[in-house]
């Protein structure tokens, strides 16, 4: 059997999969890899259209029963998520990585009111930049690099929402194809936990790996 798996480029998919991707662990499934952007994989989840795939922890709200959610590969941060950054302390229109990520979502909690736009998550600094908007939701490495771009932090929304609820912020999940069948999904779970393994024990070689797949 072999299962379309969607995740995106960044290091920590990467990670997670090289040793799946790679043949590297036993596996009762092949595997036919998709990398795309988030809100792409948001998307396609919806519309049921990709078996296996990482999605916003948002997206579920519209996904709905279509997946199961996997115990395994959850994206968490504790005290840590989306940055929101410009040039005003009150912004009136945000550029967000897509309707469905959770980083959208966190803006629309955290800043009551405020309007916004989709961007594509690799121009939203371009976006403030050029000033076409007031503030914008950063995502992965952008969340730590934006001030090598001379840009100022209005509100880190992963500190913000641990004061609101003193939880992890729950930024994306790992989910399955319900019509797949229980037995596929714990199958996946099971090869996913065992990728994982396999990364932390040969870390180098997963690292370099997730580092050369960055922007693939």
């Amino acid at each position: 059997m072999e299962l379309l798996i969607g995740h995106s480029p960044d290091p920590d998919d990467a990670f997670m999969f090289y040793a799946l991707k790679k043949g590297l662990i036993k596996a009762s499934f092949t595997v036919r890899e998709f990398l795309v952007d988030i809100e792409t994989l948001n998307k396609l989840a919806i519309h049921g259209r990709i078996d296996v795939t990482a999605v916003s922890t948002h997206a579920m709200a519209y996904i709905g029963s279509k997946y199961y959610i996997l115990r395994v590969g959850a994206s968490m941060g504790l005290r840590y998520g989306p940055v929101v950054v410009g040039n005003t302390a009150k912004p009136e229109l945000v550029a967000v990585p897509g309707t469905y990520t959770t980083a959208t979502l966190l803006v629309k909690l955290a800043i009551p009111n405020v309007k916004t736009v989709e961007v594509p998550f690799d121009k939203i600094m371009d976006a403030v930049k050029a000033g076409v908007v007031d503030a914008g939701a950063l995502i992965h490495e952008g969340q730590i690099t934006y001030e090598r771009y001379g840009l100022r932090k209005i509100i880190d929304l992963g500190e913000w929402w641990y004061e609101e609820t003193k939880l992890p912020t729950p930024l994306g999940l790992d989910v399955v194809k319900a019509s797949l069948g229980i037995d596929v999904a714990k199958a996946v779970k099971e090869a996913l936990l065992e990728s994982i393994g396999y990364a932390m024990i040969h870390r180098e070689e997963a690292l370099a790996y997730a580092w050369n797949s960055r922007g693939a």
